[in-house]
């Protein structure tokens, strides 16, 4: 009897744990902070003033998250005043340089996002004026 071979992974079935990396990755804090610590490690207040906009409650959140994830590791130096680093772990650092691209495309591509949009929204006035 021939051995059945498992299924290859698919982010497209919804029983496959593939799912669960893309949402862990998929929201802008962790794209930008998984970004802001490929570039050095950093401390909990220097990852808050490159990451603009971010609260400290969800940095704190967005950190935590992450490695228990494994995708950074926190180092707590042990000293006073406190000192603790986060940095890329091996396996967040596999996945560093696609963030990367990702943002330099959205910065290359916002003003055709930007236009787009704004026609859109102009059309949907238009089409709503009408009769």
């Amino acid at each position: 009897m021939a051995k059945r071979s498992k299924p290859e992974p698919s982010v497209f079935d919804e029983t496959c744990s593939a799912r669960h990396a893309l949402e862990l990755i998929a929201g802008k804090w962790p794209m930008l902070i998984l970004s802001a610590l490929a570039e050095s490690p950093m401390r909990h207040g220097a990852l808050m003033r490159r990451v603009g906009g971010v609260s400290q409650k969800m940095l704190t959140q967005t950190l935590r998250d992450l490695e228990r994830n494994g995708l950074i590791t926190r180092q707590d130096h042990q000293c006073v005043p406190p000192h603790v680093e986060y940095e890329l772990s091996a396996l967040g650092g596999t996945l560093a340089g696609a963030l990367i691209e990702l943002d330099r495309w959205a910065e290359h591509n916002f003003p055709q996002l930007d236009a787009a949009r704004e026609r859109f929204d102009a059309a949907q006035r238009r089409s709503k004026r009408r009769p």
